[in-house]
Parts: structure tokens; C-alpha cells; sequence
């Protein structure tokens, strides 16, 4: 059960005000992060943008879609969540043609490789603008590269910026939002949204996870420290875990905190590694296991937050177990809007 704190704490800030968002759901992508070369062989690669794309097309989805236009994000974007001297790590590296960034283990390709984490941070900042500005009730950033494993002041694990958090962070100081849930999917666990927020109160951050594996945080008593404790919910889980435990966790551990922390606005790092099949995680979830975990992420949002909720990927490394979870997300999302 939360915190009784959590459930005080909640009933002291105030709500938006009620409005009527369109029923639709956004689509944002854009060309420049496919710029980033990963090199032969490595599991985080540009097809997986064009696999995701292809499919939503295929099936009829991106049609149903309002098209975001995607923007770059900019160092104020950034500085809301990353330390000034990470930025400047980052640029010199490029600048001195690094293969991988100092910080981690993430591959360089030079320019193209920052101009693709700077699309990809702002395309989801555009997903937030429109569904902030109620031009979309949710929406879907098709991104990479990934950034949950970023930290304030670290890459690593295929990571250079934190996007959802940072995405969290555009939110308030851009659009007045008091209280952000951040549901992370994936099957590794998003160790630098956990940093970003783990003594934020205005951030309930909640993550299922395969454990052991990289990168090897996100035990059950990681809560949250000062005012954030209570504020991290982490579900580790074995190797095969699948629905079962999974959505018992989503029904028992998350509607529970969610309902008495009555978050504004719900973001998403929808992970698809966590499908069965994927190279790198070996949870079970199947396409319609993806599909029930949104609706019950956007129940949360239409019961507290006018149905806002933005997603935005993650993982993901088998193109076509990627591309198919990814399509039930967006129609249950559609279903949803």
C-alpha cells in the first residue's frame, strides 16, 4: 500500500482544471535519429525506428494518428535534468571523435550520434507540448536512442539523455504540471529516471524489471529517499516472468499509488525487451500483455490526469516482436483516447 505521506502529500496540491481533450492520439518521430550509427551487429540499431513505423502503417494505426512535429531539444531542455559539465563530457567526446561515450558503455558515431539524442529528447518534448496543449489526449514518441539507463551525469547502456525525465521535467516548468507518474516497462530497469527523481515527492516513479540483469539496481527496497520515500516502486522480477506477475504488480502495486498520488500527467518508457523472444531480456510478455498494461496506465491518466498520457520507447531488439507489441500499444492507446 502507498505511504499514508504519499496520500497527504497528494491532497495538498491542487489539481488542473477540468478540460475536454480531443479524442486522438499523437505520433511523433523523426529522420534525424536514425543519424546515429551503432555499427554491424549491434541490437540497437536504426531499423528498429523504421520496423515500429512500417508496421503502424501496415495495420492502419499511424493513419489514425495526429503527426507531431518533432524539434530538437535544446540545452535548457537538457540542463532541467542532466549537470552542465555532463553536456560538456558528451560534446568533447564527439568533438574529439570518441567511439564510445567516456561515460559508458554507448556507441559514438560523432555528430550524427548527438544530433539523433537531441531529436529524440525533443521529439518527446513535442509529444508532451501537444498532449499538455490538449491537441492529443495521449501520444507515442518513436525514438532512439534509448535514455532511461542516463543519469544526471552518466550515459551508458545505449543511453546519452534521459528523455522521460526530462520529458517530466518540460512539464512542470513548461506547463504547470504538479505531479508526474513515470510506469517504466522495460525489461532492464531505468536506473537514471530513478536517480533523476529519488527524492522528488512530485514524481511517483514505478518499475517492473528482470533481476539479475543490467544493470543490476532496482532491488525492492529502493523507495526513495528524504521527501521521495515512498516515491520509487521497484518490481523486480526472475528470469521468465511474465503476465502473471507482471500485471499483479501493475493491479496491486501501481493502481493503488497511483489513485492516492492522483497524478497530471502519466509518462511511459515502453520498453518492448520485455516481449518474449527479445535478445536481451527474458520476461514473457506477449502483444496483448502490452495492450492491458496501457489500459490500465491510461485509466490511471482518465482518472486523474484528463487522460494524459505520453509514451515513449525504450527497448526493444527483435524487429519483429518490437513492431508487433509496439502496434497493440498504439491501438490500445487509440482505443483509449
Amino acid at each position: 500500500q502507498p505511504p499514508a505521506r504519499l496520500v497527504a502529500d497528494a491532497d495538498r496540491i491542487p489539481l488542473p482544471a477540468a478540460r475536454c481533450p480531443p479524442a486522438m492520439t499523437g505520433l511523433v518521430h523523426s529522420q534525424a535519429t536514425l543519424l546515429h550509427d551503432t555499427g554491424a551487429g549491434h541490437p540497437e540499431r536504426p531499423g528498429r525506428i523504421g520496423a515500429v513505423l512500417d508496421r503502424l502503417r501496415r495495420d492502419g494505426l499511424a493513419e489514425r494518428c495526429l503527426e507531431i512535429e518533432p524539434r530538437p531539444a535544446t540545452d535548457e531542455d537538457l540542463l532541467r535534468v542532466h549537470a552542465p559539465g555532463y553536456l560538456a563530457t558528451v560534446r568533447g567526446d564527439v568533438e574529439r571523435g570518441e567511439r564510445t561515450l567516456s561515460t559508458g558503455d554507448t556507441v559514438l558515431s560523432g555528430r550524427p550520434s548527438l544530433d539523433a539524442a537531441l531529436a529524440a529528447t525533443g521529439a518527446l518534448l513535442a509529444a508532451v507540448d501537444a498532449v499538455c496543449e490538449r491537441r492529443s489526449t495521449n501520444a507515442f514518441a518513436v525514438i532512439r536512442p534509448p535514455g532511461h539507463h542516463a543519469t544526471p551525469t552518466q550515459g551508458m547502456g545505449f543511453c546519452f539523455f534521459n528523455s522521460v525525465a526530462i520529458a517530466a521535467r518540460h512539464a512542470q516548468a513548461r506547463h504547470g504540471v504538479g505531479r508526474v507518474l513515470v510506469v517504466d516497462w522495460d525489461v532492464h530497469h531505468g536506473n537514471g529516471t530513478q536517480d533523476a527523481f529519488y527524492d522528488d515527492p512530485t514524481v511517483l516513479f514505478f518499475d517492473t524489471h528482470q533481476s539479475p540483469l543490467y544493470p543490476g539496481t532496482g532491488a525492492a527496497d529502493e523507495i526513495g529517499a528524504g521527501a521521495g520515500e515512498g516515491f520509487t516502486i521497484n518490481c523486480p522480477f526472475p528470469a521468465g516472468a511474465g503476465r502473471r506477475e507482471i500485471l499483479a504488480a501493475y493491479r496491486e502495486r501501481l493502481l493503488p499509488a497511483a489513485d492516492a498520488f492522483r497524478p497530471e500527467l502519466v509518462l511511459v518508457s515502453a520498453g518492448f525487451d520485455s516481449r518474449i523472444g527479445d535478445p536481451l531480456g527474458r520476461f514473457t510478455l506477449a502483444d496483448d500483455d502490452f495492450a492491458e498494461m496501457t489500459r490500465l496506465v491510461c485509466g490511471i491518466a482518465a482518472r486523474h490526469a484528463g487522460g494524459r498520457v505520453v509514451s515513449t520507447l525504450e527497448g526493444g531488439y527483435d524487429l519483429d516482436g518490437l513492431a508487433s507489441a509496439a502496434a497493440a500499444h498504439v491501438a490500445a492507446l487509440l482505443e483509449q483516447a
